[in-house]
């Protein structure tokens, strides 16, 4: 919280990640070689992100090496682990565990490099990851800078690690699976939503919500908390609270339309009024992230001249709401978007932006538990397509459940044309279509047809 704090990390010398491929992970072992550590780690299957950690000298490897690890990281008094609680039933953390080695959550290390600054979280079940590059971008391009740790590629730094050596401020992505977040001690934090999700972890809606005011209670209480008007939460630290179209929150959106390639949109702020400000990137949500973004950086000092330049040059972040062809015949956009509520920001944002235009998606459910838990909001969201190609359901850390699948969600769906494909399928048939608006939309794999789909149908 102070710079007087003594930080325990300082005496490890090495870190090894179990799921380096994370994105949250990739960040810390992106920091640690940054900071002249040795860094190696596994993870389950290439991908872009492990590519990338390779190319800067990040050694990675993707099969269970046991009792195999690396010689130089046997060493228990400085070879930090780092896991990603997604991860279990691994022989390399069974062997780190059993042999009593320093073994962390990738959130608990978070907690403690953040100990010797202000930490800045952003928690919410969606939003978090635009939120907080949005609000480090604003950061870095003022006179406060920050250090961030961010759940996604941010455009304008083509990372999810941002390092100042002179800021007092780290941007830390709070995440509540696995209650993660409930390691950090924020002196400050944005909360976007507390909309149910991850009830494999925690058991039902009240101790979901419960969670976040858990973490609410974190906040110091000196302070702040910058919420979504309505939330259900209270905190020791005073409140700030953002909305859209709302005369009673303390910053306020307002007058919302698209033009030249900006979402343009009014802010109400207590008695101020700003006009006409330009955001680089498009979407209703987004300008509601925005309006959080403006709360905490006014009350950090900031100016309506910075903050206005930094949200017109902001360019977003790799796979929330990401455009790959923007012609006036055919539109390509892809988005991260894996819930209900998410599904319904980015697709009204779509229909606003093109009214009359048809719509087509190829939608990949993340999750057994997730599609079983909201199969319903699921269903009525995507019946708003003019047409749905629905894949079949990522499983990522799961088995099936009975019952739960793509057939039965696809037989609720009242989109007026339907069907199911596998991926590579759905690359070929979505590679046909002209004149229209294409999506590709999901938290697994999809993104891999990302690619292939924009050179075809370019």
């Amino acid at each position: 919280m102070n710079s007087t704090s003594v930080n325990p990390i300082r005496v490890f010398k090495r870190a090894y990640f179990i799921g380096i491929g994370g994105i949250g992970m990739s960040a810390l072992a992106r920091y640690f070689k940054q900071q002249g550590w040795e860094v190696s780690g596994y993870d389950k299957t290439p991908s872009v992100l492990t590519d990338a950690l390779q190319e800067e000298g990040i050694d990675v490897h993707f099969s269970d090496l046991n009792d195999d690890i690396p010689l130089a990281f046997k060493s228990k008094a400085d070879t930090l682990v780092i896991y990603t609680p997604a991860i279990k039933n691994l022989g390399e953390l069974s062997y780190f565990k059993n042999e009593e080695f320093h073994v962390h959550k990738r959130s608990e290390v978070l907690g403690m490099l953040t100990q010797s600054s202000l930490g800045l979280g952003v928690a919410g079940t969606h939003g978090k990851t635009t939120t907080s590059a949005l609000l480090a971008y604003i950061l870095d391009s003022s006179e406060l800078k920050c250090s961030a740790f961010l759940g996604g590629i941010a455009t304008n730094f083509d990372s999810n690690l941002v390092i100042s050596t002179t800021s007092k401020y780290t941007v830390v992505e709070a995440d509540e699976f696995d209650r993660s977040f409930l390691a950090l001690s924020p002196y400050a934090s944005i909360i976007t939503s507390v909309d149910p999700d991850h009830l494999d972890i925690y058991g039902d809606v009240n101790y979901f919500k419960q969670g976040f005011q858990s973490y609410a209670e974190l906040i110091h209480p000196d302070g702040f908390l910058v919420m979504k008007e309505g939330l259900p939460l209270h905190s020791k630290a005073r409140t700030i609270t953002y909305a859209i179209e709302s005369m009673s929150a303390d910053v306020s959106v307002e007058k919302m339309h698209f033009e030249n390639g900006f979402f343009v949109f009014d802010v109400r702020i207590r008695d101020a009024y700003w006009e006409r400000l330009q955001l680089g990137i498009p979407g209703i949500h987004n300008a509601e992230n925005a309006a959080a973004c403006i709360a905490m950086c006014l009350e950090l000092g900031l100016t309506e001249p910075v903050i206005r330049e930094a949200l017109k040059t902001f360019k977003g972040v790799k796979r929330r709401f990401e455009y790959h062809i923007r012609t006036e015949n055919l539109v390509y956009i892809d988005d991260y978007a894996h819930h209900p509520t998410e599904l319904h920001s980015f697709l009204s944002s779509v229909r606003l932006m093109y009214p009359g235009k048809r719509v087509i998606a190829a939608f990949q459910p993340h999750l057994f538990t997730r599609t079983r838990d909201f199969f319903e909001g699921f269903a009525e969201e995507l019946s708003a397509l003019d047409e749905l190609v629905l894949l079949p359901i990522y499983p990522a850390r799961e088995l099936p459940i009975e019952g739960v699948s793509s057939d039965h969600l696809l037989a609720t769906i009242r989109a007026p044309k339907k069907q199911i494909l596998a991926a590579q399928e759905a690359l070929h048939y979505l590679s046909q279509q002209r004149d229209c608006v294409v999506l590709t939309i999901g938290a697994g794999d999809i993104d891999r047809i990302v690619e292939p789909l924009t050179k075809a149908l370019s």
